[in-house]
């Protein structure tokens, strides 16, 4: 939690936080880009001292995500022989997953910058690339905490290079992020609406999305059929094939 609090109250975070009417008036950019110059994945790749707190945060809330899938699906993994985990930054996520499941290969995938600062881990290879350019070969593509910073077209993309990567007869992705219910009783309605506000200040498309919007976002990329579950932690599992 403390590498979470770091980022957050960090000067480069809060900025944007004071330029959200960029946003409401619609002038293109996005919060953080008018705060500090430039978008948050181009400032990070400038800027090692903030991108090395983004990799500790985001670790840091990989580990709690990671043990509820863990805990709560390990079946996910059943006949897993590799698996690469699309924007795995430092490798923690996919560090738990390897040691709970010691027969997956893992391919730690992110921008090179990313990987150039990963620590080396038995079972683990990293590769540095665009995945809106190309995802490694694996059984199946594991993402989490990823698809929320980007817009519906973007993340069409993203997924339709995971499908590239995948076997057509067996290979699955697996993404962990929210599914959040239309329904005024939904016990995420909340906390939705803070991670959109999250995603408005720091990013321009970023968003929490729906079932539905899962369903189509899927659809469009190629996968027939998905399946989600439900674990203790706000994120969900979604499986989706081919």
């Amino acid at each position: 939690m403390a590498h979470l609090i770091l980022l957050e109250s960090s000067p480069v975070m809060l900025a944007p936080w004071h330029s959200l009417s960029a946003h409401v008036l619609g002038n293109g950019n996005s919060p953080f880009e008018v705060a500090n110059g430039k978008d948050v994945w181009s400032y990070a790749e400038l800027n090692p001292g903030h991108s090395k707190l983004i990799n500790d945060a985001m670790a840091c809330d990989a580990r709690v995500a990671v043990s509820a899938i863990i805990e709560g699906c390990s079946e996910v993994f059943d006949g897993l022989k590799s698996l690469v985990d699309v924007g795995g930054g430092n490798g923690t996520s996919l560090g738990m997953l390897v040691k709970a499941f010691p027969w997956i290969h893992g391919v730690n995938f992110d921008l090179p910058h990313v990987i150039a600062t990963a620590p080396k881990v038995d079972g683990i290879e990293h590769i540095g690339g665009n995945m809106f350019e190309c995802v490694p070969k694996a059984d199946a593509a594991f993402l989490m905490k990823l698809l929320h910073d980007w817009d519906d077209e973007e993340c069409i993309k993203i997924l339709k290079k995971c499908r590239e990567a995948i076997p057509r007869d067996r290979g699955k992705i697996i993404i962990v992020r929210s599914v959040i219910e239309e329904d005024k009783d939904d016990k995420l309605e909340f906390v939705r609406l803070m991670l959109d506000m999250v995603m408005m200040a720091h990013t321009s498309k970023g968003r929490e999305r729906t079932l539905k919007q899962w369903e189509y976002l899927l659809g469009e990329a190629g996968f027939t059929r998905f399946n989600v579950k439900r674990i203790r932690a706000v994120q969900s599992v979604i499986e989706a094939y081919v």
